[in-house]
């Protein structure tokens, strides 16, 4: 800095100014002022860095805010992964997200309007989901799918064996082993066959008079093959023990989309005692856990003590009675997404950057169903491939928008993206600096 020149420090807008801001005010009247000026003191040390002017304080401060109160900020998903973990999997429908803002306030939830009495509770939920699986004899949801599996081990196995492949003791995302959590319940795991091959007469060596169930889990995240065999669910339910088919996904019925994917009804079908899924994967539903089978082991199950802590709230019974009977969901939209329209999408988005004068370019991408379902199936897809630094800054824009850095590009996969959407995205990297393309 030049002698005599004024220190550009100087020039931050102080933070009672700032707060003054009419933007900021309404910022803090609904998400409170020390969330507000927090955000004011971050953006004012960007200015003091030089990383922004004097001047984009304010702006700046208002763009790391989230739209409403929560802690959580919506994001658009142009990652290519349709059921993203670290996105919240699947995005409930509109039907769905209209149906829990009407729960938030008093429901009828336990109660029957029409005596007056105590009604079981969720029960619409209950009753669309019964008839989403004419299959199961009686149904009962729960908070997610690992509490699903608990509850089905405390209730049916505790101090008692559950028979199971080594090949499908599984470990999913964030170090989440399935062997753990089953031992957690009191139930001791009786493991039969190999990695790569377990045979009938394996489960049926195992069977005793401590045994409480067979347990046959889809292997979530991978796939094996070579020199493999497993027992299928019609095999299994020839034996002398109840047979628990963890399906993970949460498909209902077979997809033509996906047609290696287990689904609940072929498991019923086939002779599973119990089946086990999530709501918020390829449902397309709110995070829940799904229980389906033989009409008194659900019942059982349901009237267990730990049933009452595992329970559901309302809004989560809203969205799923709603996702069940409702329109199609967003996750079925972006699974059947036509690769034809998705690049005159992306051509249509990639002409409207380059005029504005960034630089950017349509190619072609394989996208992934994610979520631990269908592992190894690629969906044909198209992207706009945009410089590398825009996903950072794309990540760090309102919106965020989250696309996958891969070959020194940032990738804006469109599987996921609905065509609503499309404009938002353009305004995102329209409001990037070009300088460096």
């Amino acid at each position: 800095m030049a002698v005599g020149a004024p220190d550009p420090r100087r020039r931050v807008p102080r933070t009672d100014a700032l707060l003054a801001d009419p933007r900021l005010v309404a910022a803090a009247g609904s998400l409170g002022r020390a969330r507000v000026k927090a955000a004011v003191a971050a953006a004012q040390e960007r200015a003091r860095r030089g990383e922004i002017s004097p001047e984009e304080v304010a702006a700046a401060a208002l763009a790391t805010l989230p739209a409403a109160p929560g802690g959580l900020r919506p994001v658009i998903n142009a990652t290519g992964v349709v059921l993203h973990t670290n996105l919240g999997r699947a995005p409930l429908s509109a039907a769905a997200v209209d149906a829990v803002v009407a729960a938030a306030g008093h429901t009828d939830v336990e109660l029957d309007l029409t005596t007056g009495r105590r009604a079981r509770r969720g029960r619409g939920a209950m009753a669309a989901l019964a008839a989403a699986t004419p299959d199961a004899g009686a149904v009962h949801v729960v908070n997610n799918g690992a509490a699903a599996l608990v509850l089905a081990a405390t209730a049916l196995a505790t101090d008692r064996e559950i028979i199971v492949s080594r090949g499908e003791l599984v470990e999913i995302g964030d170090g989440f082993r399935l062997p753990d959590l089953l031992e957690s319940t009191g139930a001791r795991l009786r493991e039969v066959g190999t990695t790569n091959r377990t045979t009938l007469a394996d489960y049926a060596a195992a069977l005793g008079p401590r045994t409480g169930f067979i347990l046959k889990v889809h292997p979530s995240n991978f796939v094996v093959s070579g020199f493999t065999s497993a027992v299928p669910v019609a095999a299994l339910a020839t034996l002398d023990a109840p047979v628990v088919v963890d399906i993970g996904s949460g498909l209902l019925a077979p997809d033509p989309l996906l047609p290696d994917e287990p689904d609940a009804a072929s498991a019923l079908r086939a002779g599973a005692a119990l089946v086990t899924a999530s709501g918020d994967k390829l449902l397309g539903g709110p995070q829940a856990g799904l229980l389906l089978g033989v009409a008194e082991l659900v019942e059982r199950l349901r009237r267990h003590p730990l049933a009452r802590a595992l329970r559901v709230d309302k809004l989560t019974l809203a969205a799923l009675d709603a996702t069940l009977q409702g329109p199609e969901t967003p996750t079925r939209q972006a699974l059947r997404a036509g690769a034809g329209e998705l690049r005159e999408r992306a051509e249509r988005l990639r002409d409207e950057l380059s005029a504005a004068g960034h630089k950017a370019e349509v190619v072609p991408t394989a996208a992934v169903v994610g979520g631990g379902g269908a592992p190894g199936v690629e969906l044909p897809s198209w992207a706009v491939a945009l410089p590398e630094r825009y996903a950072t800054q794309l990540r760090l824009g309102e919106p965020p928008v989250v696309g996958r850095v891969e070959r020194g590009r940032c990738l804006l996969d469109l599987r996921c993206v609905p065509s609503t959407m499309d404009d938002a995205v353009r305004d995102a990297v329209l409001r990037l600096p070009r300088t460096g393309d």
